[in-house]
């Protein structure tokens, strides 16, 4: 029969499972410095893993700061987990040589080569999950650190009860296997719980004298501010997590938002540069836009924190009151924003061209026809085109003024027996949707459209075996409408292959 859960144990149970942060028969590899939040950590797990059915793996980092009192801390790790039959991983890394090295200060250099080693653990035992002891006062230290450093709601936020290595951008490290997720099952947990808890279970944790190092930012806020701050709120504490909690929904909402944005805007995408449709992106509401840019710089920047305020206000600032053409901004990363005729580009600063011929899918030379079968998939150089078959009931309610430019929905009626993807023709005209069947020249609707004059000849078009149906970015032809009759449709996207392999 099992022994009874500490109150504590149970209350950690609770937020592992309302968090979802493990699943039975994994294994978790858990970063022990020895002091009393990890320490308490580790015990709460082992009595917690025949109830969550997991397995243990203890970790510990000398950083190599503190001489013989780091060593003694590995020493006390070492003895513990042999104690308590929990296998344990240790390693020392000269934390100043690499913070040298890499050009980092101190703490930023210690906070990179301990992820890197809990990463590396977790692949060398096959660990799901990396588990630290950060606790509710540390995220009401850091969602004050953020406050005080000009955060936005990212920072504001704070931590997060799970996310994955790879999101914390370690330098020059790999971040462990794939999808291996960093939990933080104490960060409801107040420290004083975590004392009360060592006391009742007779742990005496090791303490860090840094710890009580003033000229550190955190332990200025941890031993000076936030007792000042109770001195007009006793409970702020409580109440600056709540507020991190209620902000980590908001920015949850954004990103979903920010998510549904970025495919109305993004024309086109590589390891080099992002284009964004110009009257697209300044139709955005301001907190999409600065999400959005935001966004670009880390897709191409990946191992980049943070994209300063000030960046992303001068960059924006080139839209209002209206589009500077031929201006840029500078970004972060060496990275600039670039303001065109009808589109914004984010590369490299030195880039010549940020614009160039990026973006407009090409047809491989020398193609005629490429049929396509309903429903199936059409993929040609790095794009793919798809199509499947709706009853017109199902149709998303914008269907009908759908503003993604790469997705069309075509009456099925309309598209005969046979779809094709294939060039241009001379001469050949479309009837852009709205204009009651008025045909244009195909021709001139590519310079009007801006298509660069070395695309136009393998731009992709969309028809059956009598006329276009579908201009890809830009229309559907006026005889492929969805009308009153109309039973069933056909939904149509085209997509970089990269962008349609994603999750």
């Amino acid at each position: 029969m099992q022994a009874p859960l500490d109150p504590l144990a149970r209350q950690v149970q609770r937020f592992i499972e309302t968090h979802r942060l493990l699943q039975p028969q994994q294994t978790v590899v858990i970063g022990v410095s020895g002091g009393p939040d990890s320490l308490a950590l580790l015990s709460i797990l082992k009595e917690l893993a025949p109830h969550l059915e997991i397995s243990l793996h203890a970790a510990h980092l000398n950083h190599m700061l503190r001489g013989t009192e780091a060593e003694a801390d590995a020493q006390f790790v070492r003895a513990i987990c042999a104690e308590w039959g929990i296998p344990c991983s240790i390693d020392s890394v000269d934390v100043r040589a690499e913070a040298k090295a890499r050009r980092l200060a101190t703490e930023e250099a210690a906070r990179q080569v301990r992820y890197a080693f809990l990463g590396r653990v977790a692949e060398e035992v096959g660990a799901a999950a990396v588990a630290v002891g950060h606790t509710a006062d540390d995220q009401v230290e850091t969602v004050l650190m953020h406050l005080l450093r000009g955060s936005g709601l990212a920072g504001l936020r704070g931590m997060l009860p799970s996310t994955t290595l790879a999101n914390l951008h370690l330098l020059g490290a790999r971040g462990g296997p794939a999808g291996v997720q960093l939990i933080r099952p104490l960060l409801r947990t107040f420290r004083t719980e975590v004392i009360a808890y060592c006391e009742r279970q007779g742990l005496r944790p090791r303490q860090d004298s840094t710890n009580l190092d003033r000229t550190l930012f955190r332990n200025r806020l941890r031993h000076e501010l936030i007792p000042y701050l109770e001195t007009y709120n006793p409970r702020a504490r409580s109440l600056i997590l709540r507020t991190a909690e209620l902000l980590a929904a908001d920015y949850d909402f954004l990103c979903q938002a920010a998510d549904e944005a970025w495919w109305t805007v993004v024309l086109a995408q590589d390891e080099e540069r992002i284009l964004f449709s110009l009257e697209r992106f300044s139709a955005l509401h301001l907190s999409l836009q600065r999400s959005l840019l935001r966004r670009a710089v880390f897709v191409l920047r990946p191992a980049l924190r943070d994209v300063g305020w000030v960046h992303v206000e001068r960059a924006l600032a080139l839209l209002v009151p209206r589009p500077r053409v031929g201006a840029s901004a500078t970004l972060r990363g060496g990275l600039a924003l670039f303001v065109g005729y009808d589109r914004l580009a984010i590369a490299a600063q030195e880039c010549d061209n940020p614009f160039g011929e990026l973006g407009w899918p090409q047809l491989p030379a020398g193609t005629q026809l490429l049929e396509l079968v309903l429903p199936g998939e059409l993929a040609f150089n790095c794009w793919l085109l798809s199509a499947t078959l709706l009853p017109v009931g199902e149709l998303p309610a914008d269907a009908l003024h759908s503003p993604h430019p790469w997705i069309a929905y075509l009456a099925r009626e309309a598209c005969g027996q046979r779809l094709y993807l294939r060039p241009r023709k001379e001469g050949e005209c479309i009837q852009p949707l709205g204009l009651q069947g008025h045909s244009k020249k195909l021709s001139e609707l590519m310079i009007n459209l801006k298509i660069p004059a070395s695309c136009r000849a393998r731009y992709p078009i969309l028809a059956n075996e009598e006329h276009i149906l579908w201009l890809p970015g830009f229309h559907i032809d006026h005889r492929a409408r969805i009308t009153p009759a109309t039973t069933t449709v056909v939904a149509v996207s085209l997509r970089r292959r990269c962008e349609a392999d994603a999750p």
